[in-house]
């Protein structure tokens, strides 16, 4: 199901006095679904084409992650498990990457720092 990003329908501000008729929904505010990386045995990404002449890497499935480590080197190490998740308790459950979960790595406990569906890629740093 898609996310509708734009105005809300209501008519009625916070403080009670209402707005005026907003327009109907545009295609141009609908965005994609949830791309639910998960963790797996292997990289699985695919194109998602965007407006305009842009395309975004999506990543269904995550094997490796690049981290950055406490010398300020990066380094691809193998995702384990998912701790925790602040945006879904679910989530770990479940081993889908978001941005802000606790990763379990070879290398120890590490905190995804970018958007893992939009990006295509996991990057991290270590705890």
């Amino acid at each position: 199901m898609e996310n509708y990003h734009g105005a809300s329908r209501s008519t009625i501000k916070g403080t009670g006095a209402k707005s005026g008729k907003r327009s109907d929904k545009k295609l141009r505010f609908a965005g994609g679904p949830f791309t639910a990386t998960k963790v797996g045995k292997s990289e699985v990404r695919f194109l998602k084409r965007s407006r305009g002449t842009s395309a975004k890497v999506k990543l269904k499935s995550a094997r490796f992650a690049n981290i950055l480590t406490k010398d300020g080197k990066v380094k691809k190490v193998e995702i384990r498990t998912v701790l925790e998740t602040p945006d879904n308790r679910h989530h770990a459950r479940q081993n889908i990457i978001t941005k802000g979960a606790i990763i379990d790595t070879e290398l120890g406990k590490a905190k995804v720092t970018n958007r893992v569906g939009q990006d295509g890629v996991v990057n991290g740093r270590l705890l």
